[in-house]
């Protein structure tokens, strides 16, 4: 079944040209004026938008943003970082009455200041205006390591 094919190839001298289209319904061109009262339109009702409120307990909150303030004025004696950059913080929990519950760690469970630590925790933000009851929870798992710090804190101790 060897079956040939064959293309037809016809000349022409010339060709019509298509008909140009033309567009009977658009609306008359705006004037700049006009333009430029639309957009203000939009620009206003952007500018009337208020931005979200977010609870005081919630992070982007203040009394959570300053449980936050009151974590990174705590430094590790041994490294010259707070010990939020550190990482050592695990979780911050605001509760009920302003209830802080945090969970922490410390860099080793042989660390000297194992025994004081949580209890400065608890004191620092016990101090912060709006909290209430402070509760530290100390955990050794998962354990700490280098890779919990933040960018800051690598940079700090010439680990970037």
């Amino acid at each position: 079944m060897n079956e040939e094919r064959k293309i037809e190839v016809e000349e022409v001298a010339s060709v019509d040209a298509p008909p140009r289209a033309r567009v009977t319904d658009a609306p008359p061109a705006e004037t700049p004026a006009e333009t430029m009262s639309r957009k203000r339109d939009y620009l206003e009702g952007f500018l009337k938008k208020q931005p979200s409120l977010t609870p005081p307990g919630e992070p982007g909150g203040a009394l959570y943003d300053a449980v936050i303030d009151a974590l990174k004025s705590i430094y590790d004696p041994e490294i010259p970082v707070n010990i939020y950059d550190l990482g050592l913080i695990y979780g911050v929990e605001l509760g009920d009455d302003a209830h802080v519950s945090i969970t922490m760690t410390l860099t080793t469970p042989h660390c000297p200041v194992a025994e004081s630590m949580p209890g400065e925790v608890e004191m620092r933000v016990g101090s912060v205006p709006g909290v209430g009851l402070v509760d530290v929870d100390l955990v050794w798992d998962p354990p700490w390591d280098p890779q919990k710090m933040t960018d800051e804190a690598k940079l700090e101790l010439g680990m970037l």
